[in-house]
């Protein structure tokens, strides 16, 4: 059963008494899975509006960003100082030109020992990826007593995940709570080439 941030007639809990259970929160953000998943969702994330839907006024501990970056980017590299001036610590990778003229940068290691170096300083992790490879640092992480919230794009989000997390939500659910408020009649564009 899928559970999200919306009251569900069935649960045991209340929406407000889950979010007043989750103690500390440590937030893992995978930029290029959220990069793609907006993109489907035709909105331009607004991240302070998104660190604030994720945190849901539970104490913060520390809110994670990890992306690939082309050092000769200047956009990029914009985008990224505010980030870190924004409430997040910033984990970049160089982008590696693939055989296929693509460029990217993995970084599902770092995302899964940040998670579970942490443990025992935060109480739940909220995952914003809906990369399976994920999965076993998740099942790890809440064998240790971590609650996991997954928060992805449904259509790009492994079943794996979602079976191993304690809560999955839906960016399609909350796209109207994280999006930037349009500028006139035209929605701007995500963020655009900071991850090609």
């Amino acid at each position: 059963m899928m559970n999200s941030f919306n009251h569900d007639e069935n649960s045991i809990f209340s929406a407000q008494q889950v979010l007043e259970n989750r103690g500390r929160v440590a937030i893992f953000v995978d930029g290029s899975n959220l990069f793609y998943a907006a993109l489907q969702l035709n909105i331009e994330i607004d991240y302070t509006k998104l660190l604030a839907r994720l945190t849901g006024g539970s104490r913060l501990l520390r809110s994670f960003f990890y992306t690939g970056v082309d050092r000769t980017n200047e956009k990029q590299q914009g985008f990224l100082l505010w980030m870190r001036r924004n409430g997040y610590r910033v984990i970049a990778k160089d982008l590696v030109q693939l055989p296929d003229g693509s460029k990217k940068a993995n970084l599902d290691v770092e995302i899964a020992v940040d998670m579970m170096a942490l443990v025992g300083s935060y109480d739940t992790a909220v995952l914003v990826s809906g990369d399976g490879d994920l999965a076993y640092a998740v099942d790890a992480v809440s064998y240790r007593g971590v609650r996991v919230e997954v928060v992805s794009l449904r259509s790009m989000t492994s079943d794996s995940l979602i079976n191993v997390s304690d809560r999955y939500i839906d960016l399609e659910n909350v796209k109207e709570e994280i999006q930037k408020t349009p500028r006139g009649n035209n929605m701007l564009s995500v963020t655009p080439d900071i991850w090609t």
